[in-house]
């Protein structure tokens, strides 16, 4: 049987589902994965402009080219973390992704490829997209195809929240890393970093994510049945917590940078709210989602789905998504260096 899965991944919706299915297959196999990204080179990239892009606009520059593998594939980490699925990731600069797929799983050693097709039309080769089809004909490790069209609006709801899930965990994973050795006596982390850690999550997680929850998701599961209630209200008090959870957080953040707190005081706070987060996490996952696909009709997914999939709802005020995921790849990147 299978031991060893690699995993390619890219920047499309179609691989938040993949990763989700690919962490399915390895915990029922009890194998372990490696997640892939080929990412093309910046001087062929933006038709060319690369260049221009670096140095008018560095943010963007930094995000597109250098940052956004690193949060592709810390997410993918957590899924799986989440599941208890041993993993690791790889990337590689390469503007020809079936050979570098190929080349990765011989070198990190993987006896399974698992892929995603984007379920196009008909004939072999548009079902199952060009790249996929290369590796299946130039591999001579096995592949596995999970093939899918785009996934109905239940599917899309449940990856973004997930989604969303995994990169408030790849955060937290990022900070314990970056704490436990200061708490063993190493020097201290970057109290810059400490403060953007917190601010995602603060305005991330707690102030858009939870409320798109309740008002969206929540809503919708009281419409449709009572039964759920008992969990709902618990899952809405511990939101209440998680607020002033963060709120504790924040102030313990500030006195670490004014220097009134130690880092092993910050990394006792910061695990006790991963823990928190986990138990929080895996109700949701494990008891609201599975029930939502009972209860829940296609026209209330569509609306879950387009409140999860869209820009940050204007009613919260703040920042955009787009400048949250700039936050987020600045953080696991600083953190990766740490490592």
């Amino acid at each position: 049987m299978y031991r060893h899965l690699l995993v390619p991944i890219d920047n499309t919706d179609l691989s938040i589902v993949t990763i989700g299915r690919a962490v399915e297959f390895a915990r029922a196999l009890g194998a372990r994965i490696t997640f892939f990204h080929a990412a093309s080179d910046p001087s062929s990239s933006l038709r060319g402009e690369a260049e221009i892009v670096r140095l008018t606009s560095p943010e963007d520059y930094a995000y597109n080219f250098e940052g956004r593998a690193r949060e592709l594939l810390t997410k993918a980490e957590s899924a799986a973390r989440a599941q208890g699925v041993p993993c690791a990731s790889a990337t590689i600069i390469s503007d020809s992704p079936y050979t570098a797929i190929i080349k990765a799983a011989r070198s990190e050693g993987c006896d399974l490829i698992f892929m995603a097709s984007h379920g196009r039309r008909t004939t072999l080769g548009m079902m199952l997209g060009s790249q996929t089809l290369k590796v299946l004909i130039n591999s001579e490790i096995p592949v596995l195809v999970s093939a899918m069209a785009a996934p109905p609006a239940p599917a899309q709801a449940i990856a973004t929240i997930r989604d969303e899930h995994r990169s408030l965990a790849a955060v937290l994973h990022a900070w314990l890393h970056i704490l436990k050795p200061a708490a063993d006596g190493a020097a201290a982390p970057d109290p810059v970093l400490m403060q953007a850690m917190v601010h995602y999550i603060r305005e991330f997680p707690v102030a858009l994510h939870h409320p798109k929850e309740e008002e969206y998701l929540f809503r919708k599961l009281r419409e449709r049945t009572s039964a759920l209630n008992p969990e709902l209200d618990e899952l809405e008090r511990q939101h209440i917590r998680d607020e002033q959870m963060v709120r504790d957080l924040t102030a313990i953040v500030q006195q670490y940078a004014d220097g009134d707190k130690s880092a092993q005081d910050l990394e006792k706070a910061v695990s006790a709210y991963a823990k928190f987060i986990w138990e929080h996490m895996g109700r949701e996952e494990g008891v609201i989602l599975p029930e939502a696909q009972h209860y829940l009709t296609e026209a209330d997914w569509d609306e879950i789905n387009a409140a999860f999939s869209q820009n940050r709802d204007p009613r919260f005020g703040g920042e955009t998504d787009a400048e949250f995921k700039h936050l987020f790849s600045r953080i696991v990147n600083l953190a990766k260096t740490d490592r």
